[in-house]
């Protein structure tokens, strides 16, 4: 294959346009701690490379904004065929307890913030956070459930019509 040609079929994104009207969008589907991580760190990535960046918390990720629960996110290892984590640690059985504080250890020793801090950092950069009208009528939650800097509750296809033209990544 010669230089500047590609095997690859369909338009190939140029990423190294320099353009300042790029969207990023994050859904957040799920609200245990090992999966907020993905999405925080992308979007701060994306900041971070100048791009418009909202995040979208729908169903359990609406735990990652709420008040009572974003300091408390759990990580398990039971089912989670993924886990790098013993079953037992010196002979006692590794429960969720002390899979949430294994977890969390390993991301304070890399500097990663907390979920708050870093949903603050990602808001202080410019980042957007939004909560599913759906999910917080179904979990019987209001504005004020939610982290002072959710902009809005919104449907579904306010967020489609807003995010019109973003990359998306659902997590």
């Amino acid at each position: 294959m010669s230089e500047g040609t590609s095997n690859v079929t369909g338009p190939i994104p140029n990423f190294d346009d320099g353009a300042s009207d790029r969207k990023f969008v994050v859904i957040c589907s799920k609200g245990n701690l090992d999966m907020a991580y993905p999405g925080l760190v992308l979007a701060n990535a994306a900041l971070g490379e100048g791009l418009e960046v909202h995040m979208f918390f729908t169903f359990w990720g609406l735990d990652m904004i709420t008040k009572e629960r974003m300091k408390n996110l759990q990580f398990t290892a039971v089912g989670n065929t993924a886990t790098h984590m013993p079953e037992e640690l010196d002979g006692v059985r590794v429960d969720d307890a002390a899979a949430t504080a294994m977890f969390r250890q390993q991301i304070a020793d890399v500097d990663v913030p907390e979920v708050p801090d870093f949903l603050e950092q990602i808001v202080a950069s410019g980042g957007h956070l939004w909560a599913c009208k759906m999910s917080v009528d179904m979990m019987k939650l209001d504005k004020d459930d939610l982290y002072d800097e959710v902009e809005d509750i919104m449907n579904a296809s306010d967020f489609i019509i807003m995010s019109e033209g973003a990359q998306l990544l659902f997590i």
